[in-house]
């Protein structure tokens, strides 16, 4: 153990500058990283950096690489058919009008009552987004007078996502009778963690806004 402690403390030799240069610059690696590559202590990694001016990442610049390099949990379908390419226009559609897209968005959640249209993005998440089942998440909304195991069973059934993966129920109690018929089984969140589908989807909607003609000046409405 001892021996392990003191060949982990060893320096960098000079001979490997422009390999850590490349590591940390173009491969953004961290400095973690570098080390357990070169079989050296992150103390040494840091000096290595300090003694040849390598300008440090800030916390933000390690966030963002940390975040770039994170593998996909998701594949998008390279080769779209032409029901592909028009289940993707809707998919991307109805996420534009009824998805959550703040910048503060840890992922993907679409909102919506309407069980068809529900059914509808969840296959153009399976289809063309490639997601991975066991990530897809669903919150149930529904009001207290309302059969939350019922509706529960319907959702699950609608949408083939198992009760293990419904999060818990938002049950609303301050109601008025009568306003849950505007939604008889309720409203669901589709949800699915992961921020570069969420961004991959706002890349998807910005292209279709320049098909439309660029964005709305508001000031104009």
């Amino acid at each position: 153990m001892r021996y392990y402690w003191v060949k982990m403390a060893l320096t960098i030799s000079q001979k490997k500058y422009a390999l850590v240069k490349r590591l940390y610059e173009k491969k953004q690696y961290s400095a973690r990283e570098i080390a357990l590559h070169l079989d050296v202590s992150i103390d040494a990694v840091y000096a290595f950096l300090r003694k040849h001016k390598i300008p440090r990442r800030t916390l933000v610049e390690q966030r963002r690489s940390l975040f770039a390099r994170k593998e996909l949990s998701f594949k998008i379908r390279s080769r779209l058919s032409e029901n592909d390419r028009l289940l993707k226009t809707i998919g991307v559609v109805l996420y534009w009008g009824e998805g959550f897209k703040a910048e503060r968005a840890a992922g993907v959640d679409f909102a919506n009552s309407d069980a068809e249209m529900v059914v509808v993005f969840i296959k153009f998440l399976r289809r063309i987004c490639g997601v991975d089942e066991k990530r897809l998440r669903v919150l149930l909304y529904c009001y207290a007078n309302q059969d939350v195991p019922s509706l529960v069973q319907f959702w699950s059934k609608t949408t083939d996502i198992p009760h293990s993966q419904f999060t818990k129920p938002y049950v609303r109690k301050d109601f008025r009778l009568g306003k849950e018929g505007k939604m008889p089984h309720g409203l669901v969140h589709i949800r699915y963690c992961d921020k570069k589908l969420l961004n991959l989807l706002r890349e998807w909607i910005k292209e279709y806004k320049c098909v439309g003609g660029g964005v709305v000046n508001r000031s104009r409405l």
